[in-house]
């Protein structure tokens, strides 16, 4: 059925390899890959506060150009053309790793889990066992603990081998039974190719040896008029789905769907972000933090999202496989400051994060994210930058 979903985007076949991790062969790490209009370079970044190397992959292919770092997986730069062909990088993030290790740092691009988004309470039970975990969001725990989260540590690069016009390498993490609190030894990786049409494949694995909750995502931020510009309110935003998850005041879903139509939350029409936004502004989200439930969750990918910046013209669109999508306006960005001497303003940025639902370890309405052994969890996420 994937292979199926991705002709239908128009894909071309060695795509749908990609995507579907088959048969891809492992080049040499260091070594610059190159083919008809792509290559990867693989430079030094610096070293974390523990004295680890942090090594930075720098994806080129057509016109656009994408960074990651082995430190939480983390899309670090998209630089890509505007509709006058003005280059632009559209993420937020830093120029070392101290900045990644600050405060300032808000989940910058990186790779999110064990488990993305909140956890209510920071537990949860599972096959008879109580499972007690870190509360670093009042009393639920966000985003997969703290400093041994997905987000934290380092990964290990491969550069994947050469298919034309797509530069892609594979980040691959083993988290070990009890890391952070969860149960089991966790295999997890990630894909990242980049393709000369400008769409950025996101291609998640993981595996366990015991049962464990397993839901990931990328927590890239986007101001597609460019990093450190004032605004992303002034972007249009169209999202497909008619239902979200209403939360209670610490952000945790009650278990219920609530419809869209009628609500500041309706985005099935291209409507500028800042429209509506003063109607959510209050607490508990503050402006745009909303898991929206996406229509057609048949484990196929489809287009969920498009958002056009006016002033640039340039257009991302989301495709994934999920169930979910948070919507993120940057509600708590706080001028701090940023790549090339920019500032991140409030709202100066936003986040599409292909999901399952928040807490769904401990809801039993919504779709399951548990991993057991035997079992492989997938998922294929596509950020496409026009």
């Amino acid at each position: 059925m994937l292979t199926q979903s991705f002709h239908r985007l128009t894909f071309p076949a060695p795509i749908c390899w990609l995507a579907l991790g088959l048969g891809l062969a492992i080049s040499t790490i260091g070594a610059a890959s190159r083919s008809e209009a792509a290559e990867i370079e693989r430079r030094p970044f610096g070293k974390t506060r523990d004295g680890a190397p942090v090594d930075e992959y720098i994806l080129r292919s057509g016109s656009q150009e994408v960074r990651i770092l082995t430190l939480g997986a983390t899309l670090r730069a998209w630089t890509a053309p505007d509709k006058s062909g003005k280059m632009a990088d559209v993420l937020l993030g830093f120029d070392d790793v101290a900045g990644y290790e600050s405060a300032d740092n808000q989940y910058f691009g990186c790779t999110v889990g064990r488990v993305c988004n909140r956890i209510g309470g920071a537990r949860f039970d599972l096959e008879g066992k109580h499972y007690q975990l870190i509360n670093n969001d009042g009393p639920n725990q966000l985003h997969g603990g703290n400093g041994r989260a997905l987000c934290r540590v380092i990964w290990q690069a491969a550069e994947q081998a050469s298919i034309p016009d797509i530069a892609a390498v594979k980040f691959s993490y083993t988290s070990p039974a009890g890391e952070e609190g969860y149960p089991g030894e966790l295999k997890a990786s990630v894909t990242y190719a980049l393709a000369a049409d400008g769409k950025l494949t996101l291609t998640y694995s993981a595996i366990t040896d015991a049962a464990t909750p397993v839901n990931l995502t990328n927590h890239a931020y986007f101001n597609l008029a460019g990093a450190g510009a004032p605004t992303i309110l002034d972007h249009e935003l169209k999202l497909m789905a008619d239902q979200y998850t209403p939360v209670d005041s610490t952000l945790i879903p009650t278990g219920e769907l609530a419809a869209v139509a009628g609500t500041a939350l309706d985005f099935n029409a291209a409507t500028a972000i800042g429209a509506w936004i003063d109607q959510v502004s209050g607490p508990p989200t503050i402006g745009y933090d909303h898991n929206y439930a996406l229509r057609a969750t048949d484990g196929k990918v489809r287009q969920v999202a498009v958002v056009r910046h006016p002033g640039t013209g340039r257009v991302l669109e989301v495709h994934t496989d999920q169930p979910g999508l948070q919507f993120y306006s940057g509600n708590f960005l706080k001028d701090q400051p940023g790549k090339g001497g920019k500032t991140y303003a409030h709202r100066s940025a936003f986040c599409l994060e292909a999901q399952h639902f928040p807490n769904s370890v401990n809801e039993p309405r919504f779709p399951s994210i548990i991993l057991r052994p035997g079992e492989t969890y997938t998922q294929t996420t596509i950020y496409w930058l026009k």
